[in-house]
């Protein structure tokens, strides 16, 4: 008998992840006769979805309260994903092609812009991004700056150059900075209470014991802080060591807590306040903010100025040239799409009606809206 229920659990497993395959493999565009199908669309929206500004809010946009960015986002990603394959077919078309060394000079070139390559990874950890999916993407961009140079020459001459600069002075003027160092622990009473109530532990827990176990890790926290402090005053020398070892920003620490040059307004008030006071090779208190407490030590001071335009040509020249290749991939996409057969297999994808429902959230949106405004006329009365 329990085998006979062992080989109807196997068989429904098979049926099960068969069908998910074949709901995956299911083609709902043709672009040009090549098909997206469903697990291109679902893995793209849930990129979307799942990340940035809706990861931040917690907005799950598959809640039917969401409607309205459920299908904003899904209109973005069918437009992406046709995109996508125009650009693919022409690429295939021209015979480009992205090498591994293409791939490993476009990643030297990020890891000589963020400082090292253990700031790329920490970059890439703290925005939920694996290295494998970096490097896809990377792959993916390196192919389109190639099929652009195709396309047009971007190559921008100094005069271009000088040019915009004079044009946009404003841009290149800068207010006093300082550049420091910081070191951070980190104190969120709100976190350090959930995971006091996370505990099974400490299920019995009153509101007032809870209380006492958030202060008290606060001030263990603080107690920490001030040892490093004194550490740190004893022998400056050992700033850097002491942040890479200790400080809750990782960002920063792997660089010895070096947060560069800062212009007042960049940094919450209690920080700037603190760290515009000091002069260069100094080291300051303890300094709380809503992120915990800081021990800042300013290492060098700059004047409000204007960086001059040899300074900057190469940033201008790079940001015109990818201005330039954009603007050419643009005209590219438009006359593709003009040309290319569309069909949307599964009418749900086709964005005609992907905009009937976005019409129609936006019309129950404003009716829900003016319903809201009447009760509260009808509660005044």
């Amino acid at each position: 008998m329990k085998g006979k229920k062992l080989l109807a659990t196997v068989a429904l497993s098979a049926i099960l992840f068969t069908g998910c395959g074949i709901k995956s493999a299911q083609t709902i565009i043709k672009v040009n006769g090549q098909n997206i199908t469903q697990g291109q669309f679902d893995e793209s929206f849930n990129k979307s979805a799942q990340g940035g500004m809706m990861a931040q809010l917690g907005i799950n946009v598959k809640d039917g309260k969401n409607g309205f960015l459920y299908y904003l986002i899904k209109d973005k990603v069918v437009n992406e994903l046709i995109v996508r394959e125009l650009l693919n077919q022409e690429v295939e078309k021209r015979g480009i092609e992205v090498t591994n060394e293409d791939v490993d000079n476009a990643i030297k070139e990020i890891v000589d812009r963020v400082g090292s390559k253990e700031q790329l990874n920490q970059i890439l950890k703290q925005n939920g991004v694996p290295t494998s999916q970096f490097k896809k993407d990377l792959k993916e961009e390196v192919k389109m700056k190639k099929l652009a140079k195709e396309l047009t020459n971007s190559k921008i001459s100094d005069a271009d150059a000088k040019k915009y600069y004079n044009e946009n002075i404003k841009q290149f003027k800068y207010p006093d900075k300082v550049r420091a160092s910081h070191i951070l622990i980190s104190v969120n009473p709100q976190e350090i209470e959930e995971i006091i109530t996370s505990d099974k532990a400490n299920a019995g827990l009153s509101k007032e014991e809870i209380k006492k176990k958030v202060d008290t890790e606060i001030a263990n926290k603080k107690a920490k802080a001030e040892k490093l402090l004194s550490e740190v005053k004893k022998d400056q020398t050992m700033f850097a060591k002491i942040a890479k070892e200790n400080s809750d920003d990782t960002t920063t620490a792997v660089n010895g807590g070096d947060l560069g040059f800062f212009a007042a307004q960049e940094m919450v008030p209690e920080f700037s306040k603190a760290a515009f006071s000091m002069k260069p090779n100094t080291v300051s208190g303890l300094v709380q903010t809503q992120f915990g407490y800081h021990i800042i030590m300013v290492t060098d001071r700059m004047e409000a100025g204007q960086q001059p335009f040899e300074k900057v040509k190469n940033d201008i020249k790079a940001f015109l040239e990818t201005q330039k290749q954009l603007e050419a991939i643009d005209n590219l996409v438009e006359s593709l799409k003009k040309n290319a057969t569309i069909e949307y297999i599964n009418k749900e994808y086709d964005p005609a009606e992907i905009q009937k429902s976005l019409q129609n959230e936006i019309k129950e949106g404003s009716e829900k809206a003016k319903a809201i405004q009447e009760s509260e006329k009808q509660d005044k009365k």
